[in-house]
């Protein structure tokens, strides 16, 4: 059976949209967007959900009353990825906080913290493993240092690989990476990738599914219709509201 037996389209909350993705023996992850590069993974049947948060901040939602989090991945320490109101919010103390180095200074010895390279598991056999994320481009670099050692994260889970790439911009790691099923890449200039760059990303890793995210807020507007035609053919390129 194909990996993806359809793609199906999940029902807008009051709040937030929602995208459904049916996989492997008729299986089903949603991805729940909020705003910018905050958003939901939840998995799981009927009976037991699970839910995994990709850098919460409050101003983006109200985590407070959405379900609590099993585990809240940080890709680094900047104000629009890292609020430790929203983590403490969405949390329980059963709840697995992993971050990067620099971001796990904010805690008192809770998080799980992560370097690129490194790998974690979760409960169920969930398997969390840092990528490198950094800016490349002359007189960018500042924005994301290598040095600093902020993270992108793969998700690999019930046989499927989702890649978060957090801020960055193409980098060696990003594509070298194999078998990603769904990518969720940054496209806001001038601190991410452009869409050119976002284009030579897809089409090095190859992924089944590619959600823009981290765009708007700026000046400088990514143009997300060129992004999909410049990937038509190439991914199902989907288009949630980020900004």
């Amino acid at each position: 059976m194909a990996l993806f037996s359809f793609f199906g389209r999940g029902n807008r909350t009051p709040d937030y949209p929602t995208d459904v993705v049916t996989y492997g023996d008729n299986e089903q992850i949603k991805f729940t967007f909020f705003k910018h590069a905050s958003f939901c993974i939840t998995y799981g049947d009927c009976f037991e959900q699970h839910h995994i948060y990709i850098d919460p901040v409050a101003e983006y939602a109200e985590y407070a009353h959405l379900p609590k989090a099993d585990a809240v991945l940080i890709s680094h320490s900047h104000y629009d990825h890292f609020d430790r109101t929203a983590v403490d919010d969405v949390t329980t103390r059963k709840s697995v906080i992993i971050c990067d180095k620099t971001t796990a200074e904010a805690f008192d010895g809770e998080p799980v913290v992560m370097t690129p390279g490194m790998k974690t598991q979760l409960d169920g056999g969930i398997v969390i493993e840092a990528v490198a994320a950094y800016n490349t481009s002359e007189g960018h670099t500042d924005f994301h240092p290598k040095a600093r050692e902020d993270n992108g994260y793969i998700i690999r889970l019930e046989g499927l690989n989702i890649y978060v790439a957090g801020d960055t911009e193409p980098t060696e790691e990003m594509l070298a990476l194999k078998g990603i099923d769904i990518a969720f890449l940054p496209v806001n200039q001038p601190y991410t990738m452009t869409v050119d760059q976002a284009v030579e990303a897809i089409k090095a890793i190859k992924p089944r599914i590619f959600y823009p995210y981290h765009y708007g807020e700026v000046d400088e507007k990514t143009d997300i219709e060129r992004l999909k035609r410049e990937l038509d053919g190439v991914t199902d390129v989907r288009v949630f509201p980020m900004e």
